[in-house]
């Protein structure tokens, strides 16, 4: 089921209706439930979903509606109380962590079914670290009582703002803020385009940021003045190139943590030296997307 998460049609998100005046427009406080109700009900979908279906797109979905609650509660965190605000964001990326593990497993398999990896050897053992880890994902998913933490999440944010003496326009409000995730990540542009190419940290924050920024122009582009397209699309191509990087690393990362156990199962240096040449090209990629800025 494919939903319009966080958002809105644009009369009804600026509360502009023809005639009246912005000033009739909604505050960011009474907003909030609007672009949250529906992020959660996603959540709440996907994450029943995967106890039934343990395809990668199901993990995906749900890693990726938890992370868009998080960068939601990013936005709105200025209105929110601090502790608790911390404290629902690592929420979030605790849920999304525990869906990425298995999801960490499936980019690695996809990465390696190209011909040229040399890890044809490797795939059952491969299938089978899956396997443990959706299994660990489901359990710790199941004990976390997904259901009951998000609608917790959503009431009590709902509560706070609901309640809050001062008021803000929501249009002025979510401007705001994507002008800090629009600073956010120019500054680590900057800074990862001053980086040494190993320095592959301040290449993850710039995906980091854009991602952020990508969900807050989703939820709120309907409000915002004037278009957002060229900036959707500048933020969509920094996405892919360095989301395509980050697989690579990642799945690096993981066949080396593991490596000991797939031991015997196939050449897993090989894979290795693979991957790393892959990393290197992936990383060149990037580099040259952060000098057309």
């Amino acid at each position: 089921m494919k939903r319009d998460s966080g958002k809105m049609d644009k009369r009804s998100a600026t509360g502009d209706p023809p005639g009246n005046p912005a000033s009739t427009a909604p505050s960011a406080q009474a907003a909030f439930a609007s672009y949250a109700a529906p992020l959660v009900a996603d959540a709440l979908e996907f994450a029943s979903a995967v106890r039934e279906d343990a395809s990668p797109e199901a993990l995906h979905k749900l890693r990726v509606s938890l992370r868009r609650l998080r960068s939601l509660w990013w936005a709105f965190a200025p209105l929110l109380g601090k502790d608790e605000n911390i404290h629902q964001r690592a929420l979030f990326k605790y849920l999304a962590t525990a869906a990425g593990k298995t999801r960490d497993w499936d980019i690695l398999i996809e990465l390696l079914a190209q011909e040229d990896s040399g890890a044809h050897g490797l795939m059952p053992s491969l299938q089978e670290a899956r396997g443990s880890a959706l299994a660990v994902s489901r359990e710790t998913l199941s004990n976390a009582d997904v259901k009951h933490l998000l609608r917790e999440a959503l009431a009590g944010a709902s509560r706070e703002l609901n309640t809050a003496h001062e008021r803000m326009p929501l249009r002025k409000f979510v401007t705001r803020r994507v002008d800090a995730a629009k600073r956010s990540l120019k500054k680590r542009m900057k800074r990862a385009n001053r980086a040494r190419r190993s320095d592959y940290t301040a290449y993850h924050d710039v995906r980091k940021a854009g991602k952020k920024l990508r969900y807050l122009l989703d939820f709120f582009e309907p409000v915002l003045k004037g278009s957002c397209k060229s900036t959707a699309r500048r933020v969509k191509r920094i996405q892919k190139r360095f989301g395509a990087l980050n697989d690579v690393v990642a799945s690096e990362g993981l066949l080396r943590e593991y490596a000991a156990s797939l031991g015997g199962s196939g050449d897993t240096e090989a894979v290795l030296n693979w991957l790393g040449q892959e990393r290197k090209r992936r990383m060149r990629a990037a580099a040259a997307l952060l000098r057309k800025r």
